[in-house]
């Protein structure tokens, strides 16, 4: 049985709660509350497993092809799920130029507008840099517009974009784009200004394991 160390809030654990419901993989769902007690992910029992302290985590215990193994970082756990459990859906495309695109559409949100906007960076800013709330969330907005006028740009002018990112069956960037655009809601970011973007997420929550991975079904959701 996977174990995943997740958060309910976690846009990067969301992205793994997709990709582990798309595959059809059962998995253990383990908490990991990032505010409780100072974040439970900086506890010495979490950071032996994860150095980083961030979540998601990923504990292969029966894997098919490897053993047991802790896997970190959402874009390479997900990789692996695609490539350990390759029975469809396909996460990746089975063309060259298409796996390409896929997860350049995916590290547009993982590796550009994440990392910008995630808790420790808008922690920092407001603890150690002295901002002000609305400063923090000019910060977040700001990035958040910027990242998505670029992605919806890249997805409404190519060919390649179906019902999906890529296509007419969801994948890697899907699984990362969804996640994303609920947090800029939560944040009160507009998002109408995106009608690609806004039509393939709102397809996406039709499916049963984008649904299911909500945060508000979460067991540890508050």
């Amino acid at each position: 049985m996977l174990t995943l160390y997740t958060y309910f809030r976690s846009s990067a654990a969301y992205r793994v709660r997709i990709a582990l419901g798309l595959k059809g993989l059962p998995y253990d769902s383990h908490a990991v509350h990032l505010v409780k007690d100072g974040g439970q992910q900086h506890t010495s029992a979490y950071r032996a497993l994860n150095p980083q302290a961030l979540v998601p985590s990923l504990q292969t215990a029966t894997a098919p092809t490897d053993g047991s193994a802790t896997l970190t970082q959402s874009l390479a756990i997900m990789e692996y799920l695609e490539e350990a459990y390759p029975q469809a859906p396909a996460l990746l495309p089975a063309d060259l130029l298409g796996r390409a695109r896929v997860r350049a559409l995916a590290q547009v949100v993982a590796c550009e507008i994440h990392p910008l906007n995630n808790l420790r960076v808008l922690r920092y800013l407001t603890q150690d840099m002295g901002l002000s709330s609305q400063q923090k969330d000019a910060w977040y907005a700001h990035w958040i517009a910027l990242g998505l006028g670029a992605l919806e740009e890249m997805l409404a002018t190519s060919s390649a974009t179906g019902q999906f990112c890529h296509g007419d069956t969801p994948t890697l960037a899907d699984c990362c784009l969804v996640p994303q655009v609920f947090n800029a809601r939560r944040f009160g970011c507009p998002t109408q200004g995106y009608p690609t973007i806004e039509r393939i997420v709102a397809t996406c929550e039709q499916l049963p394991a984008f649904a299911q991975a909500a945060p508000g079904l979460q067991p540890d959701a508050e």
